[in-house]
């Protein structure tokens, strides 16, 4: 053997060695929080969205990611801190927030250098103080906002138009959701004012209060039911939709998953597209990319959503031409 075959397979013998041990490394498997403000079974269609988007760019989960899951079960943002420190304990690449600001805040307390991608936040994040700004979010928060309690006129505006002569509407809210407060005051009166409508605020702090609420309305014969979203109402959706539906009580909702539950109407961001986004956040964190200098994305889909069934067995006569801005129809 000479001197130059003896050196070709010596290199080829490190290179195959370099290979093979290359080949043996474990490949890095990430692990990502998410922290949801309702339980489980009510957000599992919604966490799917996530986990088919990841697995479109390459994240499996039990292959190279993890996803550890925390549900507060509707409880209230009381839950918030501990929650928020479990997933910080253990040490996840990214934190994914299903919920609305307080739990961003909760979250933001207890981390400063984990990133957090929001999803679900109805609010302005800037005015909220979770941001910067929309360009340059700054810190470590990034996400999506749904600008769900900044449409609330938009939805008193078709609801009126749909429904004809309506002039008094019940607004259904959790004193304990701060962003249910800061929408009844601040940005549904002056919406009200301009469609000559009078609100009548009712507050609900628990599950089993709805069905109080429901007899007083009964009672009052108030034009429709504007509901606010939020966790305690989303957790029980199909109560509200079903009491309504009996009480042949008119409803808008920001969701369209009331309105395939029962409700009348919804009109809000495309929540599903929102959280098929939150995958795009998570690679390119995940491949280098800091939070901040990731932009916050507004909707770029609303759907406006109308079951024609639950109005034709309450007795209502829908506007045919806000029938014909629906981009659903639910026959």
């Amino acid at each position: 053997m000479n001197r130059r075959t003896a050196m070709r397979q010596l290199a080829t013998f490190f290179l195959t060695t370099a290979s093979l041990a290359q080949a043996q490394q474990p490949k890095k498997v990430h692990r990502i929080g998410y922290l949801s403000a309702i339980d489980a079974a009510t957000d599992s269609a919604r966490a799917e969205g996530i986990r088919r988007a990841l697995r479109e760019l390459g994240y499996v989960e039990g292959q190279n990611i993890t996803i550890e899951y925390r549900y507060a079960e509707g409880k209230g943002l009381d839950r918030a801190p501990e929650l928020a420190a479990e997933l910080v304990r253990l040490k996840v690449d990214i934190i994914v927030v299903a919920a609305g600001g307080g739990w961003i805040q909760a979250v933001k307390n207890a981390t400063k250098t984990i990133p957090i991608v929001m999803v679900g936040l109805g609010a302005d994040p800037v005015k909220a103080g979770l941001i910067d700004s929309l360009a340059r979010p700054g810190g470590n928060v990034t996400g999506i906002t749904n600008l769900t309690r900044m449409l609330g006129g938009k939805r008193l505006e078709v609801f009126k138009e749909a429904l004809g002569k309506v002039t008094r509407v019940a607004v259904l809210y959790d004193p304990a959701n701060p962003a249910h407060v800061r929408e009844l005051n601040e940005e549904i009166p002056p919406a009200a004012r301009a469609l000559k409508l009078t609100i009548q605020p009712r507050e609900v702090q628990a599950a089993d209060g709805f069905e109080k609420v429901f007899a007083a309305l009964t009672k009052q014969r108030p034009g429709g039911l504007y509901m606010l979203g939020g966790p305690l109402m989303y957790a029980n959706r199909k109560r509200i939709v079903a009491i309504a539906l009996k009480s042949r009580l008119p409803s808008m909702y920001n969701d369209k998953e009331y309105v395939e539950a029962g409700g009348l109407m919804s009109y809000g961001a495309d929540v599903a597209d929102s959280y098929r986004q939150i995958a795009w956040y998570i690679d390119k964190i995940l491949t280098g990319r800091r939070p901040d200098d990731l932009p916050v994305q507004q909707p770029m889909r609303f759907e406006f959503v109308i079951n024609q069934q639950t109005a034709n067995k309450i007795g209502v006569t829908i506007n045919t031409d806000v029938l014909a801005r629906a981009t659903k129809i639910i026959r």
